[in-house]
């Protein structure tokens, strides 16, 4: 870090700046030189008159980006890899189904079962990163080891991004001045380009497009889920993304899912939709509280997933057909004219 020119320490930890104006800096015409070599070229009076101890500031700069990136979520200790959940048991105490179950970066796991079953728990024990401590006795390990607590209790590194059934929001904003606050929350560079994709994927997703001048509150509940998952999957720092009945958000959910495990995210989502259990890559399911099983997609089901899709096709299809106001004939349900 400290052989990185001034301007390349500044193109690759932004926030540096900070760190220059805090201790009262100038580095403007030594940005060619190390730090090092900048804190060299004061005179030993400059030294003494501006109090300046030059390894105090190597040290702290040191000290000061490995916080941020802490903060930001982007230093080594924060990349997960994978996500163990250790068995459990069931309303009834007894044992669940499986020995230990592991899922990766860029995989996608349904969680199925009846309704009340207890799907929302496991996503809560996730979230929480449960130790032995939930009424379901699981434990969550991050890259095969407990999790260090900040996982759990810090406000700063969060785990997991939970998109629920409702997303309602409440503040008086407007789709860009939401993004803008987030993306400069997380201190990213170019924040335009950053917003740009982001809209561009939740229009992608959502079923009737929204400008950048929509206030958050007018945006319907499909619109509003579409603008969460491209935010979570390309601006959100936390690598698992939890999923409750994507079904029912009147988006593409197909093309969200694309989206969230393109950005390397572990992706569990809690689902009665067959379509889409069968793209998930393996599905865990819940019976009277407990994991019953974890099942691993069938080349079969594969299969039978492409004719579903066809099936989804045709209903799409009819339904955007009559909330644009058209009227639906037999040619519309003809499977035939959906074939790739």
């Amino acid at each position: 870090m400290m052989d990185l020119s001034i301007a390349r320490l500044l193109a690759e930890y932004p926030y540096a700046a900070a760190y220059f104006e805090q201790n009262k800096l100038d580095v403007s015409g030594y940005e060619e030189l190390t730090f090092p070599q900048y804190l060299k070229h004061f005179t030993q009076d400059e030294l003494e008159d501006l109090a300046i101890d030059r390894e105090k500031l190597l040290s702290d700069l040191e000290v000061f980006i490995a916080q941020m990136q802490e903060f930001l979520g982007l230093g080594a200790s924060n990349q997960v890899h994978s996500l163990t959940i250790l068995p459990g048991h069931d309303k009834s105490g007894g044992a669940e189904g499986f020995a230990r179950f592991t899922i990766h970066a860029s995989e996608i796991v349904s969680i199925v079962g009846p309704t009340g079953s207890g799907k929302s728990r496991l996503l809560a024990d996730i979230e929480w990163a449960a130790q032995n401590d939930t009424p379901t006795g699981r434990s969550i390990l991050i890259n095969e080891e407990v999790p260090d607590n900040k996982w759990r209790f810090s406000s700063n590194n969060k785990l997991v991004a939970q998109l629920s059934q409702n997303m309602n929001f409440v503040m008086d904003l407007t789709v860009r001045e939401f993004l803008e606050l987030h993306a400069q929350s997380r201190l990213r560079e170019d924040p335009d380009a950053v917003i740009d994709r982001i809209i561009e994927e939740a229009n992608r997703l959502a079923g009737e497009q929204f400008r950048m001048d929509t206030p958050v509150t007018s945006l319907s509940g499909g619109q509003s889920r579409a603008l969460m998952i491209a935010d979570t999957a390309i601006l959100s720092s936390s690598p698992i993304v939890l999923i409750d009945e994507i079904e029912n958000a009147g988006i593409d959910r197909k093309k969200a899912l694309e989206l969230l495990v393109a950005e390397d995210k572990i992706v569990l989502m809690a689902t009665h939709d067959p379509l889409l259990a069968l793209i998930a890559d393996k599905r865990i399911v819940i019976k009277n509280g407990g994991i019953s099983k974890v099942v691993e997609t069938s080349p079969e089901e594969k299969a039978l997933l492409a004719e579903l899709e066809k099936m989804d096709a045709v209903v799409q299809h009819a339904r955007h057909k009559l909330r644009s106001g058209s009227a639906l004939s037999a040619a519309d349900l003809n499977r035939e004219n959906f074939e790739a």
